[in-house]
């Protein structure tokens, strides 16, 4: 029987063939957690656009691995991710730090299911707002500081505005 990779068909190759997959409820809930903590990230989206390579995957232990280049620190995504994703209401699910978080990895779980956070040369959340960027919105939406009359932006000539 050919599986959905080409070769034989493994146990877990597919949700169609996994054994239990109907009725297993940690998968259901590992999934449902990622997604809590991708919602959570795609708020932020300042810190996502200040990381590079942005990459997660499942380890053979059923934690989330979530692994970016430059960008906030592993402790300041954690303590971002704490805070969202357990905010009160009607959807809020248990999110707590799992052990100590530094610059470069921090570990979290949410709803039961263990995040392992790294960052590769992270620079910061302080000097990421501090930054001047060419694409930040919220400089291109104010204007510059202390302008009294407004004049035509980079961006405005391009667009025809």
């Amino acid at each position: 029987m050919r599986g959905l990779r080409g070769g034989q068909d493994e146990p877990g190759a597919s949700p169609a063939t996994a054994r239990g997959s109907r009725n297993d409820r940690g998968d259901g809930r590992r999934y449902e957690a990622l997604g809590r903590v991708m919602a959570a990230l795609s708020g932020e989206a300042e810190t996502l656009e200040a990381c590079r390579d942005l990459t997660w995957w499942r380890t053979t232990d059923h934690s989330w691995h979530v692994e970016w280049r430059d960008g906030p620190q592993a402790a300041e995504v954690a303590a971002l991710l704490v805070e969202r994703i357990g905010e009160p209401g009607p959807d809020a699910a248990p999110a707590a730090p799992a052990g100590p978080a530094t610059a470069s990895t921090a570990v979290i779980d949410v709803m039961e299911v263990t995040f392992v956070l790294r960052a590769i040369d992270p620079f910061g959340m302080e000097r990421l707002r501090s930054r001047p960027g060419l694409w930040r919105l919220s400089a291109a939406l104010d204007g510059p500081a202390g302008a009294g009359e407004r004049s035509r932006q980079h961006w405005e000539e391009l667009l025809g505005g």
